[in-house]
């Protein structure tokens, strides 16, 4: 299955991504891909997508990842509304122990004795 992602390119803490379409089975990083259809350079802001091309890979099959979806909703290529990519976390179990019966208070036992 193909997928358009980015592909993370660049120096230590210089991240630049390209946006390529490869087999959902490659590696993020340095695996082997299809075509080059943009770029994105987050230090800058600066993005370039090959809006054509896109379009070719979406009619052929191929699903955008979610950062990718969000960039092309973004330029105005697809429509639709953005994924929301902050997962909310799972709630914590509030930990009530039910609480034990209060033993009975020594007197009582040796008094009935």
């Amino acid at each position: 299955m193909l997928t358009i992602r980015l592909l993370r390119q660049g120096k230590k803490n210089q991240p630049f991504f390209k946006i390529v379409v490869t087999d959902k089975k490659n590696p993020p990083r340095g695996g082997r891909f299809v075509e080059v259809v943009g770029f994105l350079n987050p230090l800058t802001k600066e993005k370039n997508v090959k809006k054509e091309r896109v379009k070719y890979w979406l009619a052929n099959g191929a699903q955008p990842s979610e950062t990718v979806y969000n960039l092309l909703v973004s330029e105005k290529i697809i429509e639709g509304k953005k994924i929301n990519l902050h997962k909310k976390g799972k709630k914590k179990k509030e930990e009530t122990h039910p609480e034990k019966p209060a033993a009975a208070p020594a007197s009582e036992t040796t008094a009935s004795n």
